[in-house]
């Protein structure tokens, strides 16, 4: 579920631009499927690599800290946002609220700074319905087994909300076929290096190297 504010490429509430720079980078995966601990490698790994911080109704786990790890509201305040169109994409994602918002995303692709994107499969989908090139990567886990344990092992849901995620597990896995990159998060080090990499060289694409490339032949008798 996601609202209906119009957003592609430089996200603009007028229409879709052009961005010559600025790349937006999403990933998404099963909860438990370790998409957060890879991001927070990769973002040591590849240099100038921008963070959107996503807005949720659930409650903090313990060690996240709002601001960094997440923004912690209100759900009557993520609804006011929503009904303002603040958010690019927003989603109910196993019974809580989760948004990513415009204007932080705006901001840094005008700026010509590359965006990584933690999202569920439900606002990947939406980014790729309002935006054109983002980069679409799904974090697999190894097993069923592997993601049951993990969720066990973090200890921060109810039994309830345990097999709640655990029982949306399969349907998100499923879309795995959405994604233009899949990643098997077996090894976090080796899974950091591989988006690591896709970052690195999907900045290399021609497509994206299209105005540096212009300016070289510029110089060319």
């Amino acid at each position: 579920m996601s609202n209906d504010f119009p957003a592609a490429g430089g996200f603009t509430k007028s229409g879709p631009v052009t961005v010559a720079r600025g790349m937006l980078v999403v990933v998404s995966s099963p909860s438990g499927g370790g998409k957060g601990t890879i991001i927070k490698r990769v973002r040591k790994m590849v240099p100038d690599l921008g963070y959107s911080v996503s807005f949720t109704t659930r409650a903090p786990r313990p060690n996240e800290v709002d601001g960094r790890d997440y923004h912690f509201v209100t759900p009557s305040r993520f609804e006011e946002m929503r009904a303002r169109g603040e958010f690019l994409e927003w989603a109910v994602v196993h019974g809580n609220l989760y948004g990513t918002a415009y204007s932080e995303i705006e901001r840094e692709l005008a700026s010509g700074r590359d965006v990584i994107l933690e999202i569920d499969v439900q606002g990947a989908a939406s980014v790729r319905q309002r935006t054109t090139g983002a980069v679409c990567i799904f974090i697999l886990p190894p097993t069923y087994e592997v993601l049951r344990e993990r969720l066990l092992r973090r200890g921060s849901e109810s039994p309830a909300e345990l097999q709640r995620r655990l029982g949306n597990s399969r349907g998100e896995v499923e879309r795995y076929r959405e994604f233009a990159y899949v990643i098997v998060n077996d090894d976090a080090d080796r899974a950091a290096a591989q988006l690591a990499a896709i970052v690195t060289a999907e900045r290399v694409r021609r497509e994206r190297q299209e105005e540096v490339a212009q300016r070289v032949l510029a110089t060319f008798p």
